[in-house]
Formats: C-alpha cells, structure tokens, sequence
C-alpha cells in the first residue's frame, strides 16, 4: 500500500508521497513512487503512481516513449506527441493514459489469468510553457479527471486516514508554505494509522510559472521538521480533545434520550437479564 497526494492552488503545486511497498508482513521494501519531468524554461511535470508496482514501473518506463497522434495536426500528417513535446498538460496527460493502456495490453491477460488485477492509479500534474498549471488523477483504464476549484487535491493509495485535514484546511488561495504543512499532516495521521504506509517520503513544491523547483526533498525519520510537526501535531491534538468537556449524563446527554422508531415512540428497553446480554 502507499499514500501519494497532490494539490493544486493559485499560488503553485504540492506533491507528496511516501516509499513503502509490501507483498506481505515479511516482504516490505523501499521504492520511489514519485519522478519529475522538468525542462527547464519550458516545463515541469510531476508523476506520483500507487497500486501494483510492476505495473507502475512499467509505465513509468513506456511513458518516456510514448506518444499519441496531435489532434491540432492537418489531415494526413502524422505529427506525434509525447510528454516533451505536447504543448499542454491536456495532451501530456493523455500520453500518460495510453501508456497505462500499452502495459495493459502487454501483461493484463496474464496478470489475470495470475489472478493478479490490473491495479495502478496515477496523479499526474504541473505546468507547461503557454498555459496555467493543470492536475490530474488518472485510472488503471486509462481515463482521467482534472482538478477544479472546488477539488483542488487528489489523493491515491490509502487515502481516507488523511482526508479530514485536507477538507478542513486546503482552498486555491491556501499559501504553499501552510498547504506543504497541511500535506505532511495528511501525511503524518497516515504513518500513525496504517502500517503498510512508510518512510522516507518525497516532496515537491512548485511555483507557479517558474517552470523548475528548488523545492524537492526526501524527508527522513531523522528530519528535524518533519520530526517536529509529528510532536506537535499529537500534542495539539490531544490538547484540544482534553479542552473539550467530558459528556454530562444528568445534562444535555441526557435531555434526548434514544427512541424506537415505532408508533409508541417508546425508550429503548433495558436488558433484564444478565444471560440476555450479547458478547
């Protein structure tokens, strides 16, 4: 399993993923589920992949090849697209999902016939010289959806112990710096509740129409930040919850109590018996 997020703001782009990979509690091994295409001047790309390693490495391979025919060419030509040529993140995206669809077509029947299912997802974004930054969540089929404003991030992999944060704290005018925090603590509360979720992790942050970054990490157990936030996250936390009062069952608790939904509107009925109880 792995957790890879993405988001995209009026100010830049931030990617974030961790690098564990397990086939089981006895095979759990390092890989990089990030890479960035950069050109500089001209463009910067950013591929975070989660599911079936083999399957993501082998796109990640064919993508550098890949291409699709240009839709803006004259009838009869055969002017071909790849990540380095197309001149939109529309067109680089779309070399991205037929690549997924050629390692389908190479090793999906016998993955199947393996038992194994073509699993793979894919977060791809940034921006290309001549338009605005664009990000995309991309499928095992192939297929993709962009993100808008009022989806500004995407997320694959183990997403849900991250989610809450997110949906609390990013906007497309969050600044970069706090939206980064925001990422690592999505982060963070994944490591804390999923196992199969580990360091290093892989950062990238971009700014908007600087086509390069100065801002790619890997962040350790032994980074002082990272270190830092983890802390404080866990003591903010709990101070909150303790500065919340305990529920009063002579109070409001108590003032509705749950009924049945029947005619008689009666209180839920008490176990007489102790034997009646369920264990």
């Amino acid at each position: 399993m792995t957790y890879c997020v993405a988001v995209k703001l009026k100010a830049g782009l931030v990617f974030l993923s961790d690098s564990r990979t397990n086939a089981g509690l006895d095979q759990i091994s390092t890989f990089r589920k990030m890479i960035v295409y950069e050109k500089t001047n001209d463009r910067f790309m950013v591929l975070l992949t989660a599911g079936n390693l083999s399957i993501a490495q082998s796109i990640r391979e064919i993508l550098q090849v890949e291409h699709v025919k240009d839709p803006s060419a004259h009838s009869g030509e055969e002017e071909l697209i790849t990540i380095w040529s197309a001149k939109s993140m529309f067109d680089a995206t779309r070399v991205l999902g037929q690549a997924v669809r050629r390692v389908y077509e190479r090793d999906g029947a016998s993955l199947k016939a393996a038992g194994v299912d073509f699993n793979v997802s894919l977060i791809f974004g940034g921006q290309i010289k001549g338009e605005g930054m664009r990000l995309f969540q991309v499928y095992s089929a192939g297929n993709f959806i962009e993100a808008t404003l009022e989806t500004p991030y995407f997320q694959i992999g183990e997403s849900k112990y991250g989610k809450p944060v997110l949906d609390r704290v990013i906007s497309p005018s969050t600044p970069l710096d706090e939206a980064t925090k925001c990422l690592l603590v999505s982060m963070d509360s994944t490591l804390k509740s999923n196992l199969s979720v580990g360091l290093p992790l892989d950062l990238a942050v971009y700014e908007v129409d600087q086509f390069q970054s100065h801002k790619l990490l890997c962040l350790t157990e032994n980074n002082p930040y990272f270190k830092m936030l983890h802390t404080s996250w866990g003591d903010k936390l709990r101070e909150v919850f303790d500065g919340i009062e305990d529920p009063m069952w002579n109070g409001e608790l108590a003032s509705h109590p749950i009924v049945c939904e029947s005619s008689t509107s009666q209180a839920l009925p008490k176990i007489a018996n102790a034997s009646e109880k369920l264990i």
